[in-house]
């Protein structure tokens, strides 16, 4: 029987696409398991939602530690701990530093609510409809030290309506993200499923 990759889910929001992801494993379409939820925001609704599955979880408040290393080797040491083989951020809104890309390079990835490389950084759904285009879309990158800047892995393209709401707009993204990230994920760690 095949090993299921150890993924870690970093959160910093609601947690809708560590949702869907974790559906994913449930109904058999992705071939890993969650084996740790690391969120920087001690109130996140995420954190509720990973003690609800009994998942680990790793919540840390960054104003506590004197800087970004301080707090990524504490959670590289989590990281190795779980065993943790691949890194996917799900709405955690920092940039990942050097103690952890260093650590884990090209295993780490993120998704993104536009076509990048338009639109990065926050907000992307309200800088699109205040350009005016008529395509948005969802990109699945690896992360690199930029914003947004890591090289693509996947994307796919979502029509923006005249007098689309940014709620509407957001909406129709998130139903395309929650079946583009498992989807990817599950293509990126395919080699490593076939394990014996």
């Amino acid at each position: 029987m095949s090993a299921k990759t150890r993924i870690a889910i970093f959160a910093s929001g609601t947690g809708s696409n560590y949702e869907a992801i974790d559906r994913a494993i449930q109904a058999g379409d992705l071939d890993a398991e969650i084996v740790l939820l690391v969120c920087d925001s001690p109130g996140a609704k995420v954190v509720a939602k990973a003690k609800k599955n009994q998942l680990a979880s790793f919540v840390f408040d960054p104003k506590t530690y004197p800087n970004k290393q301080a707090f990524e080797i504490d959670i590289v040491h989590k990281l190795k701990a779980y065993q943790v083989e691949w890194i996917v951020l799900a709405g955690y809104m920092r940039l990942i530093g050097p103690t952890l890309l260093n650590q884990y390079q090209r295993r780490i990835i993120n998704i993104h609510p536009s076509l990048l490389p338009a639109f990065p950084g926050l907000d992307a759904v309200g800088q699109a409809l205040d350009a005016g285009v008529k395509v948005s879309g969802v990109t699945i990158h690896y992360v690199d030290s930029g914003m947004d800047t890591g090289e693509i892995i996947a994307q796919e393209a979502v029509p923006v309506k005249p007098g689309m709401t940014k709620a509407e707009l957001q909406t129709l993204i998130q139903k395309v993200e929650h079946k583009l990230y498992p989807s990817t994920i599950q293509q990126l760690i395919l080699p490593e499923s076939i394990r014996l």
